[in-house]
């Protein structure tokens, strides 16, 4: 592995799974066996917990592949991305935006009369 963060995001990835695993352990052992489970009413628990718990794998098992082979490969996509792409202006940018932001100013009028506002509840004096 690279790097310490990688090491944590496993590790993050993993406590789902622990904990979902924990649980159908747990219930498996204080019913005696899956037939017992299934009599209490543990049955329907014990497999959704698994079935969320092998959700929660998928996430694990790509971060455990993307930790071993991701470094060096996102490094050399990253450089060949950037060979091809045009260099970004920002300050070209402003000022177009700030050159069509001025010609598409509204004018006002100064002698207009101010449009009359309806009041709700008392009259304004």
């Amino acid at each position: 592995m690279g790097s310490i963060k990688s090491v944590f995001v496993v590790l993050g990835a993993a406590v789902p799974v622990i904990y979902c695993g924990g649980l159908v352990y747990y219930f498996l052992d204080t019913s005696g066996s899956i037939d017992d489970a299934v009599t209490t009413g543990l049955g329907p628990t014990i497999v959704g917990l698994g079935a969320v718990g092998l959700l929660f794998a998928i996430p694990l098992l790509v971060k455990i592949v993307g930790a071993f082979s991701g470094a060096g490969s996102r490094a050399r996509v990253k450089s060949s991305a950037s060979e091809t792409e045009e260099e970004f202006d920002a300050d070209a940018v402003l000022a177009r935006y700030k050159a069509k932001q001025s010609s598409a100013a509204p004018t006002f009028e100064a002698n207009a009369p101010a449009a009359q506002r309806s009041t709700f509840g008392r009259r304004a004096t």
